[in-house]
């Protein structure tokens, strides 16, 4: 039951009064300590918060000329008893009378600052509690609470409120003489961590560093006698007025940048920021940081910090942002974005997305804006902001319409170019013979030098895409572009990287080729992880003998495979290369007379035995097919078994007689391991056995 508890304490002032607190469940608390939060540290922030609301509405009261007496020096006091087990939150705000205790401590979820609100919703918007439980959060840290309250309004008497925890309650006059409220936890012995006092800074600091009323615990300490001492300044936790709350013609770049370093004190100075200040259809202000971003991303997430009437909520903002935007550093401040019940995690609603419609407009807005003015700035602050905006590009359709227009290429030259700057750059040159316009690119400037310097010598162009986003971003950039195409300029020789209308001639018949192809095939070593494959291809003469180029498609889908989603299939899969030789280069063209000087006759008479050997096979297959499978004898069968046999000898006779040559002729295996040193693959045995190659080669 209730009671009048304002009229029964002005009649008796010495008598206490008991009563049950207005629940719907005699289990209330235990669902409120264990269920209700999902940290029990959040008990801190609740309280605080509290104490900010009731500093907040005794500031409105004033406004509206309601409250007439002095404000005094406003703040909220935190202090810890490590003796008596207790922490107390202090305020002079508003204060309680017995009948406002009754109504909103023994009443849960009858929240005062909705009353509150309703009737000064016009000056009180920055009002924190909405649903009136997260009073009780103390109770899940504690085995007794204490409430001391002395209201704002006179002649009123100061009341103090007793639970343990359980539906039980007691209430009776108190001794405060100041207006404002005490909330006294005796800390339980499961929670006696909270009696620490550098836990209760740290979870200060957490929450409540930009509160909008003075949040005093402790004193400032000194370095005294070779040790630090409290001083007799009382130490203010928090700012109550951060940048974010300032408008944007009140503040400097260096304002920006300070608060930055307020919120990220061991971080590098931001490249670009975003000041949030929006009134409708929403409620939104805040500052978002373009950080310095290179690789590895994903330890650059969950910097965004989300309050709501500058308490902190979270720094998980996945549900309000897109996930490109979580790389950047930050506030989000907003009373409208939609949380549960304990103020712990976010709601969806169609504010939400809202929000991070708008949310995403302003920063491709900010880069835009940033890339028409300061465009040199922009440019040479592209290699930290590369990673974000293709991030953006690839996962968010309405982020890649406006970034395609700022985003930037580069060049080996060190010169930078838009997407529509450096098609018109290569038109000219570097459109192949079906019409399409080949970006050619390299993802690491120094190994792949030398395919790089021969595609300069052609007069094309070379990008520079050397970041972990680059496989997808091309991917996208293919779909969206018809008749153009991205190729890592070592994934092929040159002239077929650009295919164009002439074909040089190979100074190699195709008998030549394929002999030279089995012998340098005997040299090459291959592992479970490494595959090759030999090919030739008419090159010009002073091109490279050999080289080694690896499939676009195959090498892109490998590094998309890093990342997951479909493409985790080719991540298993041994790398495979091409070892190209160069049929027109003067060392191959000699390597294949020397095998015919020396090896000639012998691989004739080879070569006769297997084409005897084959047309025998065609005859007797082409007799068998005439016939009835049953028809077929046992013999004509075994016969023919038989000249397969002897065609597989020969071939392996060959392979030998190639093999050996390649053996005795040392130039081979320097040709691809020279080849393959371009490459940085030749490592550990193999390439002390390719330096005491070439010491005797000398």
């Amino acid at each position: 039951m209730h009671f009048d508890i304002k009229r029964q304490i002005i009649q008796n002032f010495n008598n206490m009064e008991k009563g049950k607190i207005g629940v719907t469940t005699e289990n209330i608390f235990p669902i409120i300590k264990k269920f209700l939060y999902s940290d029990h540290e959040i008990f801190l922030r609740e309280l605080v918060s509290n104490a900010v609301d009731a500093t907040q509405k005794l500031k409105t009261l004033s406004s509206a000329g309601d409250f007439k007496g002095e404000l005094g020096d406003l703040n909220v006091k935190i202090t810890v008893d490590p003796k008596k087990k207790t922490i107390t939150v202090s305020d002079n705000g508003i204060g309680m009378t017995g009948e406002e205790i009754d109504k909103f401590l023994n009443q849960i979820a009858f929240s005062s600052a909705n009353e509150f609100l309703d009737k000064y919703k016009d000056q009180a918007a920055a009002m924190i509690g909405h649903f009136g439980l997260g009073f009780y959060s103390a109770f899940m840290v504690s085995e007794k609470v204490e409430v001391i309250s002395r209201s704002w309004r006179e002649n009123e008497p100061a009341v103090k409120w007793t639970c343990d925890g359980s539906p039980e309650y007691s209430i009776e006059e108190s001794s405060r003489s100041e207006r404002g409220t005490d909330v006294i936890l005796y800390i339980e012995k499961e929670s006696k961590e909270f009696l620490d006092e550098s836990r209760i800074e740290g979870l200060l600091k957490k929450y409540c560093s930009f509160l909008p009323v003075p949040v005093i615990f402790g004193h400032i300490k000194e370095w005294k006698d070779g040790k630090y001492v409290d001083t007799d300044e009382q130490k203010t936790i928090n700012n109550t007025k951060p940048a974010w709350t300032k408008k944007p013609s009140e503040l400097k770049d260096e304002d920006y940048n300070a608060f930055y370093h307020e919120l990220y004190p061991m971080g590098e100075d931001p490249l670009f920021y975003i000041h949030l200040n929006v009134d409708y259809p929403f409620k939104l202000t805040g500052i978002l940081y373009f950080p310095k971003i290179r690789n590895n991303f994903e330890i650059q997430k969950n910097k965004i910090q989300l309050y709501c009437n500058q308490v902190f909520v979270t720094d998980s903002v996945e549900g309000i942002v897109p996930d490109f935007l979580t790389l950047l550093h930050g506030v989000i401040d907003s009373p409208d974005i939609p949380l549960n019940v304990s103020r712990s995690y976010l709601q969806s609603d169609s504010n939400v997305k809202k929000i991070s419609s708008h949310i995403t407009k302003k920063v491709s807005d900010r880069l835009s804006d940033i890339f028409k003015k300061e465009r040199e700035n922009f440019e040479s602050k592209w290699d930290d902001l590369k990673l974000f905006i293709e991030y953006g590009m690839i996962t968010e359709e309405k982020f890649y319409e406006k970034a395609i227009k700022f985003s930037l290429f580069k060049s080996t030259t060190g010169k930078y170019f838009t997407q529509d700057e450096y098609s018109e750059l290569i038109k000219a040159n570097q459109t192949d013979k079906d019409n399409n316009l080949i970006h050619l690119y390299s993802t690491d400037t120094v190994a792949q030098h030398t395919y790089i310097e021969k595609a300069v010598a052609r007069g094309y162009d070379v990008l520079v895409l050397d970041g972990q986003l680059d496989a997808h971003l091309i991917n996208a950039l293919e779909s969206k572009a018809t008749g153009s195409r991205y190729v890592r300029v070592d994934s092929d020789v040159i002239d077929n990287l650009i295919k164009k209308e002439e074909q040089k001639e190979s100074k190699l018949t195709a008998a030549q080729t394929s002999d030279l192809t089995t012998a340098f095939r005997s040299q090459v070593t291959e592992s479970d992880k490494t595959k090759f494959q030999v090919v030739f291809e008419s090159l010009a003469d002073d091109d490279l003998p050999v080289l080694i180029t690896q499939s676009e498609f195959m090498r892109r889908m490998k590094e998309m495979s890093q990342f997951g989603g479909g493409y985790t299939f080719y991540g298993d899969l041994p790398d495979s290369f091409n070892l190209v030789v160069n049929s027109n280069h003067p060392i191959v063209v000699s390597l294949s007379e020397t095998l015919y000087q020396e090896h000639g006759e012998e691989l004739k008479k080879n070569n006769s035995g297997i084409e005897k050997t084959q047309m025998e096979i065609e005859f007797m297959e082409k007799e068998h097919s005439s016939k009835k499978p049953e028809e077929v004898t046992t013999v004509e069968k075994d016969d023919l078994e038989k000249l397969k046999q002897d065609k597989v000898a020969l071939e392996e006779k060959r392979k030998v007689i190639l093999s050996g040559f390649a053996s005795e002729h040392p130039a081979v295996k320097q040709l691809i391991d020279l080849a393959m040193l371009a490459n940085n693959m030749l490592k550990g045995e193999a390439l002390s056995s390719f330096v005491k190659r070439s010491i005797s080669l000398l």
